[in-house]
């Protein structure tokens, strides 16, 4: 089994930056994907960041140039650095893990979840 931990998410002014961090424990080495999900209010799941072996690296269009994902095996961590915060961002934000050969951002693929951490952003 794999566990997973978010933390980092709080209210925040549009424009700033927030560094959302994923502990992972447990059987670490039976996952190599790790992927951040956000989810609105009234709105469905949303994969926007996902990393594989802590190098290969996949973007939601809608997110790309404002959201970098890190890996820090030495930590058994992982990272969602946001930056240019826009109110549209507000969602809370899930990481989640799966073993595979590929990256995607589809959420039915990914066995492990976390339990969230709430990003709000203010105008």
């Amino acid at each position: 089994q794999v566990q997973l931990e978010e933390s980092g998410g709080t209210s925040v002014e549009a424009g700033g930056s927030l560094r959302l961090s994923c502990a992972v424990s447990g059987y670490t080495g039976s996952v190599n994907v790790m992927a951040w999900f956000r989810q609105a209010p009234g709105k469905e799941r949303e994969g926007v960041a996902c990393i594989r072996d802590g190098r290969v690296k996949l973007y939601a269009a809608s997110v790309k140039g404002r959201f970098t994902v890190s890996q820090d095996n030495a930590d058994n961590t992982v990272y969602l650095q946001i930056d240019n915060l826009k109110p549209e961002d507000t969602a809370m934000y899930y990481c989640a893990a799966r073993k595979g050969a590929g990256t995607t951002l589809n959420g039915a693929q990914y066995n492990y979840w976390g339990q969230g951490t709430q990003v709000t952003v203010s105008s």
